[in-house]
């Protein structure tokens, strides 16, 4: 399916892989429902035989025994193409289900990992599992039901004014009666199912963070004030779902009852008793128009729940298609070969979105190969973001980076990923061994290289004074490992990849002052003979790195050794120091005056 390039096209353009599939399902379907209609009149007619007399049919006389075995073949024939209309569907929803998760987590895996963590969890899982699933059922279920919906009616009306055509005028004037009343109430529903839609999506935001945050809850509170988010979005979902059901549900009723079959089945029998009664009608015409005109609405109804259901599915089909819209990473064919590890950010300006303000505004400075620089400065000062975009999290909005003078975005996403790696705050193991867990760093490595590793990592011991040594589970994001535990463990992978380049976005900033000090024994392990960024908080750890850059307000304040920085007056970076040296001397006691 090339969804790559697919635009907001809709339903029908979504599911054009599995055409064939519907088409055929929607035709069967369709011969299912003209079927019955035939065998509703014939019906009819053969009740009429037990009167007495035969049937004329193409010229053939038929008997009550003959009526009813072509009246039998008929209906085993409705219901074997009946069947097999969804035996077919179902086929094609399944190969549409396999189609989309595919080509949707491909898709993921190509664009800026920058636009994963904007959509976040809540989002992607509603569009792979919620939104797939959506279409898996309008394929399977809705197409064929669709075409008999759209089939049987007409099929019951033509059968109707072939019996009598003043019946069919009764039976039209009921059900354009309550297609009035059904127009009004879904005039509303867009703006509503988009608001019930929003609605949902939030739920699926708060109730991930509420979970995810379960053990900070049971700490603090009982989640009502921490996670008020998830509260407030159940309570919009509610409004939004009263508002829709307060706007439609009389309306909806009182046409839901003018569509049941027995208003019309009334109005037909009133007047084929009038037309059977004054002679201008027969009996078993009568009875046909009786049974064909309650077809009419059964099948009706089915139709104006469908076109709720599809509108449903469009919605879906649109959330899947902004998705695969968003643009791919470009790849370079180029193959170029780092030569060397500077890294040299010029004229950099970037934005996250095209109408946000600027994270990061012209950009210029390079590190050295084999040093060291520290990048500081206040919190949502860009920091970051100057990491992220070196592995290409996100391409800068103008400028270039370059890496041994060639800009990233000519080196192909494998040599770049085998020439950075990282040590971030936020760590994340799978729920797998500790063994997998570290070697998912490099697919070659042998255990004696992974020992090496952890040795390195400062989490060798460690991990042999557990029960099942390095196959132990990691458990769920890590959970069975303290915060410096998985730091280690993260290190350990990072050593282990061996890359060039190492970007640590201050990774002693959760660990307890056993494991720091465990931890910066490996972070010195990792960064011997590495060309080294550092996302520094505590300015204790980088006073003696090679260079020292100052961000604020998305652009590059100050730049230089830990001392000469100190000498700027009214520095930015003495500022921070002098609040650091502050904070080293704070204790419990200065509270409130407390001697």
């Amino acid at each position: 399916m090339n969804t790559k390039n697919t635009k907001k096209r809709g339903l029908w353009a979504i599911i054009t892989p599995v055409n064939s599939y519907i088409r055929w399902a929607m035709v069967i379907s369709a011969l299912s429902g003209i079927l019955s209609v035939i065998g509703f009149v014939f019906l009819a007619y053969v009740i009429g035989l037990v009167m007495g007399g035969t049937i004329n049919l193409f010229g053939f006389e038929l008997g009550f025994k003959e009526a009813l075995i072509l009246l039998a073949s008929i209906t085993i024939l409705s219901f074997l193409t009946k069947f097999y209309s969804f035996v077919i569907s179902h086929l094609g929803a399944f190969k549409l289900e396999q189609i989309l998760r595919t080509d949707i987590t491909t898709h993921l895996a190509q664009i800026p990992l920058g636009h994963i963590i904007t959509l976040g969890t809540g989002a992607i899982k509603k569009v792979l599992l919620d939104d797939v699933k959506n279409l898996h059922a309008f394929v399977a279920d809705t197409t064929p039901m669709l075409a008999k919906a759209i089939v049987a009616p007409l099929a019951s009306m033509v059968a109707l004014f072939v019996i009598d055509y003043r019946l069919g005028l009764v039976a039209i004037a009921i059900l354009l009666v309550g297609a009035v009343l059904m127009k009004f109430v879904m005039k509303d529903s867009v703006s509503h199912r988009e608001n019930y839609e929003q609605s949902q999506s939030e739920i699926n935001k708060a109730v991930i963070e509420f979970v995810q945050a379960m053990p900070v809850v049971r700490t603090f509170d009982d989640g009502t004030t921490s996670f008020k988010r998830y509260n407030d979005a159940l309570a919009k979902y509610r409004t939004n779902l009263k508002a829709w059901f307060g706007s439609t549900s009389t309306p909806a009723k009182i046409a839901m009852t003018v569509l049941s079959p027995m208003p019309t089945l009334l109005a037909v029998t009133i007047m084929g008793l009038f037309f059977l009664m004054n002679g201008t009608l027969e009996f078993a015409p009568f009875i046909a128009a009786l049974l064909v005109s309650t077809g009419m609405a059964d099948a009706l109804m089915p139709l104006m729940w469908m076109s709720n259901f599809v509108k449903k599915s469009s919605a879906a089909a649109i959330r899947i298609q902004e998705i695969m819209d968003i643009p791919v990473l470009y790849n370079s064919n180029t193959h170029k070969k780092i030569q060397n590890t500077n890294i040299l950010f010029k004229n950099v300006d970037f934005k996250y979105n095209e109408k946000d303000n600027y994270a990061l505004k012209n950009i210029n400075f390079e590190v050295k190969a084999n040093t060291v620089t520290a990048l500081v400065g206040p919190s949502g000062a860009g920091k970051s973001t100057v990491a992220k975009l070196i592995p290409r999290f996100w391409d800068v909005t103008s400028g270039s980076i370059k890496i041994g003078g060639i800009d990233i975005k000519d080196i192909d996403s494998q040599t770049l990923m085998d020439t950075v790696s990282f040590v971030f705050q936020d760590t994340f193991l799978f729920n797998d061994t500790l063994s997998n867990n570290i070697k998912m760093a490099n697919e070659n490595a042998t255990d004696k290289d992974m020992i090496e590793a952890c040795k390195a990592a400062q989490i060798h011991d460690f991990i042999l004074s557990l029960p099942n040594g390095y196959e132990t589970m990691a458990g769920d994001r890590g959970t069975n490992l303290s915060g410096g535990q998985k730091q280690r463990i993260t290190i350990a992978r990072a050593i282990l990849r061996n890359t060039p380049i190492v970007v640590l976005d201050e990774a002693t900033a959760f660990a307890d002052p056993e494991n720091e000090e465990e931890i910066i024994k490996a972070l010195a392990n990792l960064m011997k003979n590495k060309t080294v960024i550092v996302i520094a908080h505590r300015l204790s750890t980088i006073k003696d790195v090679d260079q020292i850059i100052v961000f604020d307000n998305a652009e590059v304040q100050e730049k230089g050794k830990h001392q000469e920085l100190l000498t700027i007056q009214n520095g930015i970076y003495a500022k921070l120091w002098s609040n650091y040296e502050k904070a080293q001397n704070w204790d419990i006691h200065h509270i409130g005056g407390i001697k």
